[in-house]
């Protein structure tokens, strides 16, 4: 197992893989990847894979810097956007050994905590951020609306 960047090569692969995990905005992660390798992309800062042979890439954490995270005092906290495996290949430690790379990313870029979401109804990600050391810290639904005329 190596876990190292992501590179321009893996597109494909990052593309699948996100896919897996958010299907109903598949569409959307060409662009959203293609402004990360620009640097273009106000999402993603910094982004992990898995590899487990040659360009055999099965999983992948994609990082940001938020300016503000449930639980945390700080004003620039590391966040995970996203974090996956691809289920066959889960239970593995793959998962975990993401985590562990994002945390120390996190304090070599000189911060003290890392934070991190899932919806209410993953329970089995609730379940494994408690097991790696996340403190659950608020639960809440969020909301949003468009001011644009329709």
């Amino acid at each position: 197992m190596n876990i190292r960047p992501v590179e321009s090569t893996d597109l494909t692969d990052w593309v699948n893989m996100r896919s897996e995990l958010w299907p109903k905005h598949q569409t959307h992660h060409p662009a959203e990847l293609a402004d990360y390798f620009s640097g273009r992309s106000i999402d993603i800062v910094e982004t992990f894979v898995v590899e487990i042979a040659a360009n055999k890439l099965v999983g992948f954490i994609e990082l940001n810097i938020r300016n503000f995270a449930e639980g945390s005092r700080s004003s620039r906290v590391p966040y995970i956007e996203a974090w996956f495996v691809k289920p066959e290949h889960r239970g593995k430690g793959y998962g975990q050994a993401l985590i562990r790379q994002a945390e120390s990313w996190a304090m070599k870029e000189g911060f003290e905590e890392i934070a991190s979401d899932t919806e209410l109804h993953n329970h089995k990600s609730i379940a494994l951020h408690k097991q790696l050391g996340f403190i659950e810290t608020e639960r809440i639904v969020c909301f949003l609306k468009s001011l644009k005329q329709t």
